[in-house]
């Protein structure tokens, strides 16, 4: 998968996605040889997997352990270029959920998040920036699901009226906001 391609096919919706956008790009261009990896100590790409269910009226996060917060689920790329692969395997490893499909292979999401300084494994881990690339995932809500104790300390599913200021930091309620608004305009083209 070429996902310098998938980036740029990603159509930005507002000024902040076509900002992040070009520093995201111009970003790869300067460190292509390890943009894909942690060895990148300053910025590097991300995957992150937007969980919903079948009728997009509910959200699985975790509850993650470096944030202490509820979070979608995603992780690092370490190499692999496939992120729609990397966000669908860190969203089983996250949740246990087996079976997870993408809602679309297109990335529904482009940001660049920061990312406090914070000990990982009794290593100190500085102060650096995810470029998240993000996809909406599918699973059933009737699934078991399994809590990752290396990466979180719950898991549980969300009603979309919860996604506000009052629950989530207003950041997050923003971007978590601007995936399901995408998941319902998919979801309305698609039936």
């Amino acid at each position: 998968m070429d996902f310098i391609k998938k980036i740029n096919e990603f159509i930005p919706n507002n000024n902040q996605e076509s900002q992040d956008k070009k520093v995201i790009l111009d970003y790869i261009k300067q460190f292509s040889h390890n943009i894909l990896s942690r060895n990148n100590e300053i910025a590097h790409i991300t995957s992150s997997g937007f969980i919903m269910n079948y009728s997009l009226d509910r959200v699985l996060m975790v509850h993650h352990n470096i944030r202490n917060s509820w979070a979608w689920t995603g992780g690092h790329a370490d190499g692999d270029a496939n992120l729609l692969q990397v966000a669908i395997k860190e969203a089983r490893e996250e949740t246990g959920v087996n079976n997870v499909i993408p809602l679309s292979e297109n990335i529904l999401s482009i940001d660049i998040l920061p990312v406090f300084g914070h000990m990982r494994k009794d290593k100190y881990v500085n102060a650096h920036l995810h470029l998240s690339v993000a996809y909406v995932l599918i699973a059933s809500d009737k699934e078991t699901l399994v809590i990752n104790k290396d990466e979180n300390s719950g898991v549980s599913w969300f009603t979309i009226d919860e996604f506000t200021d009052a629950h989530f930091d207003k950041y997050d309620a923003y971007l978590y906001g601007k995936l399901i608004k995408r998941a319902n305009e998919i979801n309305v083209r698609i039936t």
